[in-house]
C-alpha cells in the first residue's frame, strides 16, 4: 500500500507539474487539460499496468465533463478502422491456432537435415522475424518459444540464450509488416503509407537489422551455441525432429492455410483495390479481415463465441481505443502543432535531426512504455509536424522502427518480451535478472536503431 500511494502520489505531481508548465508556456486551459490527463493515463499504464484501462476510462471521462472534447469527435478520434481490423485478424488468428498450423510450420522447418547449432539459430531468428512480421508478435513468440524449449530440452542445454534470441528476433520483424505490430496499422491508418510501402521500404530494412543483429548474439551466446553444437553432435538431431512433428497435413490444416494466404493476399493489394474501386484509403485493408472472420464463424459456427470471447483481445483493444481518444483530444486541442512548432524551432527544421529525434525518443521511450502508447502520442505530434510542412515519410518510419526495435532494450519494452519470459519461468522455472537481458538487449537495441537512423537520413527512398 505505502509503494502503491507512492506511485499514485508521483502521478498526481508530475500530471499537475505539467499542467502548471503547459500554462507557463503559452498553451490554452484546454490545452493544458488535455496533456494533464494524457500524461496521467501514460503514468498510469507505467505504475499500475493492471489498471490500465481504468485510467483510460476515467481520463476519457473527464475530457468529455470539462468539455474538452464532444462526443463526435470522440467518435472521429477513436480509430475504429484498427479496432475492426485487429478484431478480424484476431478472428482469424484463433482458427489458425486452432489447427495448428503455427506448430506444423515449425517443426517442418526444423527437419532441415544437418542441423547444427550455428544453423538453429539462424533458424529460429529467421523464423521468429517472418512469423512476427506475417501474423503478430505475440502469436509468434508462442509458438517460437515451444519449438526452442523442446530442442533445448532434448539437448540438454540452458534454452534462455536461445529463447532471447528468439524474442528479439521478433521485436525487429515486428516492424517488417502491417501485421506484425498493432503500432504497423495504427500508423498506416494515419499516415497514408500501404502494405506495399512497409514491404518495399520497411520489410528490407528489418531485414538488415535483423542481420546485423544475429551476427551480434552469434558472437553474444558464442559459448551456449558451442555447448549445443556438441550436444546435437552427441545426441543426434532425428529424434527430436521426429516428436516435434506432431500434427498432420490434413485437409483442415490446409484449408486453413489457403484461408490465411488469400487474405494476406488481398491486404497486400488492398491499396490497387482502392485505387481501381474509387474506395477511401485503408477501407479493404479493413473489409477484408472482417469478410474472412465473418465467413470463418459461419463455417465454425460453435466455435465462433470461443473465437470472439477468448481470441480478441477485448481488455487491450478497448485500452487501445481509449488512448487514441485522448491522444487525438491532444490534437483536436491544438497541442501537438503548439508541441509541433517547439520542436521544429529547437531543431532548426532539420530533416534529419527531426527524424533522428524522433526515433530515439521511440526507441528509449518503447524500452520503458508500451510502444503503442508511446506511438498513440506521438502520432498527433508528427502530424502537427506535416501540417507545419515538414511533410516527410521518415518521420512515420521513424516512429515505427523506434516504437518496435525500443522494445528489445528492456525486459517490459515490449509484449512479446514479457509473454516469453512468463513461459519460460511457468514451464522451466528460470526467472532472468534485469542486467541479464539488459547488456544484451540494450547492445540490440542501439545497433539496429543506428541502422535504421542511417538508412533514413541517407537512402532517398525513405523521405
Amino acid at each position: 500500500m505505502k509503494r502503491a500511494s507512492l506511485k499514485f502520489s508521483v502521478l498526481l505531481l508530475v500530471s499537475c507539474l505539467l499542467w502548471l508548465l503547459a500554462n507557463q508556456i503559452g498553451m490554452s486551459p484546454r490545452q493544458a487539460l488535455s496533456i494533464a490527463i494524457f500524461s496521467m493515463s501514460i503514468l498510469g499504464t507505467l505504475f499500475f499496468w493492471d489498471f490500465r484501462l481504468s485510467f483510460a476510462f476515467i481520463g476519457t471521462a473527464v475530457l468529455l465533463a470539462t468539455k474538452t472534447i464532444d462526443l463526435e469527435h470522440v467518435l472521429e478520434f477513436s480509430s475504429l478502422e484498427v479496432i475492426l481490423f485487429l478484431v478480424g485478424m484476431m478472428v482469424i488468428i484463433g482458427l489458425l491456432k486452432d489447427s495448428g498450423v503455427f506448430a506444423w510450420i515449425v517443426s517442418i522447418i526444423l527437419r532441415i537435415p544437418h542441423l547444427t547449432a550455428k544453423r538453429f539459430v539462424i533458424i529460429i531468428a529467421v523464423l521468429s522475424g517472418l512469423f512476427a512480421g506475417a501474423v503478430d508478435e505475440v502469436t509468434s513468440i508462442i509458438f517460437m518459444v515451444a519449438a526452442v524449449l523442446e530442442v533445448c530440452d532434448y539437448f540438454e542445454v540452458d534454452p534462455t540464450p536461445f529463447v532471447i534470441i528468439s524474442i528479439l528476433a521478433t521485436n525487429i520483424g515486428s516492424a517488417s509488416t502491417v501485421l506484425g505490430n498493432p503500432i504497423g496499422i495504427l500508423i498506416a491508418s494515419k499516415s497514408g503509407l500501404t502494405f506495399e510501402d512497409f514491404i518495399l521500404k520497411a520489410f528490407p530494412l528489418a531485414a538488415v537489422c535483423l542481420l546485423a543483429a544475429l551476427v551480434m548474439l552469434m558472437f553474444w551466446y558464442r559459448k551456449s551455441i558451442a555447448l549445443l553444437d556438441k550436444n546435437i553432435k552427441d545426441f543426434g538431431a532425428n529424434d527430436i525432429l521426429i516428436k516435434l512433428i506432431s500434427i498432420p497435413a490434413d485437409k483442415k490444416l490446409r484449408m486453413n492455410l489457403v484461408i490465411f494466404i488469400v487474405v494476406l493476399i488481398f491486404i497486400s493489394l488492398h491499396h490497387r483495390i482502392e485505387v481501381f474501386l474509387g474506395l477511401d484509403a485503408n477501407t479493404v485493408l479493413v473489409i477484408v479481415p472482417l469478410v474472412a472472420s465473418g465467413l470463418i464463424m459461419v463455417w465454425k459456427h460453435r466455435r465462433a463465441r470461443k473465437y470472439i470471447e477468448k481470441d480478441v483481445e477485448w481488455w487491450t483493444l478497448l485500452f487501445f481505443l481509449l488512448l487514441f481518444i485522448q491522444a487525438g483530444t491532444l490534437k483536436y486541442t491544438g497541442s501537438t502543432v503548439f508541441i509541433a512548432d517547439k520542436i521544429i524551432k529547437a531543431t532548426g527544421n532539420n530533416l534529419n535531426l527531426l527524424t533522428g529525434l524522433v526515433l530515439w525518443i521511440g526507441a528509449l521511450g518503447s524500452s520503458l512504455l508500451d510502444n503503442v502508447v508511446l506511438v498513440a502520442a506521438f502520432i498527433p505530434v508528427v502530424q502537427g509536424l506535416q501540417a507545419l510542412d515538414v511533410n516527410s515519410h521518415s518521420l512515420w518510419w521513424a516512429l515505427l522502427f523506434g516504437g518496435c526495435l525500443g522494445g528489445n532494450i528492456t525486459l517490459i519494452g515490449s509484449t512479446a518480451n514479457i509473454v516469453a519470459l512468463g513461459i519460460l519461468e511457468k514451464e522451466r522455472n528460470i526467472r532472468l535478472a534485469f542486467l541479464n537481458w539488459f547488456w544484451v538487449g540494450l547492445s540490440v537495441g542501439l545497433l539496429t536503431t543506428c541502422i535504421v537512423w542511417a538508412a533514413l537520413s541517407f537512402i532517398p527512398i525513405y523521405k
